[in-house]
């Protein structure tokens, strides 16, 4: 069992930044996938930005320019870095690692709690 605790979310106006981390329990956090998805009330949740284990990085068009993702294998944490926060940022955040089980073979996906980040006008 993974345990992913997300932290920096907040209230911010509208052209600031925050940065969120993630810190994953476990001692192959090198091996990990690691993504940041966001919920907006009444809408569905989506990726913002993923790194895989070898450090490949894919952010959302949304996103692209503003955010950047990031990972520290010696601290088993994730990233996101957000420059430029619109009102439209505004979410619960979550972080989600995607693990290779060699005995399915097939990918587990664990989630965090979710961190709110809102974006005032």
């Amino acid at each position: 069992q993974v345990q992913l605790v997300e932290s920096g979310g907040g209230l911010v106006q509208a052209g600031g930044s925050l940065r969120l981390s993630c810190a994953a329990s476990g001692s192959s956090f090198s091996l990990y996938n690691m993504g940041w998805y966001r919920q907006a009330p009444g809408r569905q949740r989506e990726l913002v930005a993923s790194i895989t284990n070898i450090g490949s990085t894919n952010l959302a068009d949304s996103v692209k320019g503003r955010f950047t993702i990031s990972r520290d294998n010696a601290k088993n944490t994730v990233y996101l870095q957000m420059n430029s926060l619109k009102p439209e940022d505004t979410a619960v955040y979550y972080c989600n690692a995607e693990i290779f089980d060699v005995s399915g073979p097939y990918y587990v996906d664990y989630w965090g709690q979710g961190t709110h980040v809102t974006v005032s006008s």
